[in-house]
């Protein structure tokens, strides 16, 4: 890539590869390591819960008596201990069961009365933590493919003979369009019957209407403006001006920092990613953060991708 057509162009290429690899690398850590603090958590669980069944000593039939039971623990340590069960379990006669849970890695344990239905935290399905990560790592190939594809077309186009031409520069302006679709991007019309998406460059504005430039290339253009900067184009060479784009000239080159732009679009993907961790997931910490940090990213890595006006 010429020089002067490179760095614009390329920044916009980084920003949009960095924003992808960090992003998803962040929401595969965040998976991970969910399932990790799961696993410990409910490997703890399990380490500090042991069962026993203890035998009642002494009748307790009036709700609120107290019921004495003996029980022992897997060290065949024998305890004896004072409970008030739930008023619905009563009454209690002597030498009935009584089942109790305790925490075995206590060198002299204390029992409780066995909770029936508490197994300690959700195992997390495996698998859709498996998905997620699979759909990611295609979400990422893609994002990743789609820039080499247009570097290598850039490259193999600009290797064809040249062909004169002149070249007016528009601004097409997208009536409606989704966060993430830049609202303006550069075009150029060539020869006033062509029409060639491109890649901002500084150098467009430095241009007017039927600027002579070299066009390489056939399905997709690659013009040289007569400085020698080379624009890299977005898409194929079209033939009819493009529909729903509304198109003006170029008059200044934006004066503000081209990052800034970004934001609408991770602003936007933010909100709908919160939204669809409730929407498609089960609103737990786990399903919001990761639909936030999957679509802040992939609407951030499509805005970069869209090659807006800089």
């Amino acid at each position: 890539m010429n020089a002067r057509g490179a760095g614009p162009a390329l920044r916009v290429a980084v920003f949009g590869l960095t924003v992808t690899l960090v992003g998803y690398a962040l929401l595969v850590a965040w998976l991970a390591g969910n399932a990790y603090v799961n696993d410990r958590a409910r490997d703890h669980y399990r380490e500090h819960r042991a069962y026993a069944t203890g035998l009642i000593l002494r009748d307790a039939p009036t709700p609120g008596d107290e019921v004495r039971v003996r029980w022992t623990d897997n060290r065949f340590h024998s305890h004896v201990q004072r409970f008030v069960p739930a008023a619905e379990s009563y009454p209690y006669s002597t030498y009935m069961t009584f089942a109790l849970e305790y925490d075995p890695t206590e060198k002299n344990p204390s029992a409780r009365p066995y909770s029936q239905g508490k197994f300690g935290p959700a195992p997390l399905d495996e698998d859709d933590l498996v998905g997620s990560a699979v759909i990611a790592a295609l979400v990422v190939v893609a994002l990743c493919a789609a820039w080499a594809r247009r570097g290598l077309t850039f490259r193999l186009a600009a290797r064809r003979p040249g062909r004169p031409m002149t070249a007016d520069v528009r601004i097409g302006t997208r009536a409606r369009s989704f966060h993430w679709q830049a609202a303006r991007t550069p075009w150029l019309v060539l020869d006033d019957r062509h029409w060639q998406r491109v890649m901002w460059h500084p150098a467009l504005a430095e241009h007017w209407d039927g600027t002579s430039v070299t066009v390489q290339g056939d399905r997709t253009a690659v013009a040289v403006l007569p400085d020698g900067t080379r624009l890299v184009p977005v898409g194929r060479l079209r033939h009819r001006e493009p529909a729903r784009l509304t198109f003006t000239h170029v008059r200044t080159a934006p004066a503000h920092a081209w990052r800034r732009q970004a934001w609408p679009a991770t602003a936007y993907g933010t909100v709908f990613g919160f939204a669809a961790g409730f929407w498609l997931g089960d609103g737990t910490l786990l399903a919001v953060v990761g639909h936030t940090l999957a679509f802040a990213t992939l609407s951030t890595a499509l805005w970069a991708l869209w090659a807006p006006e800089l």
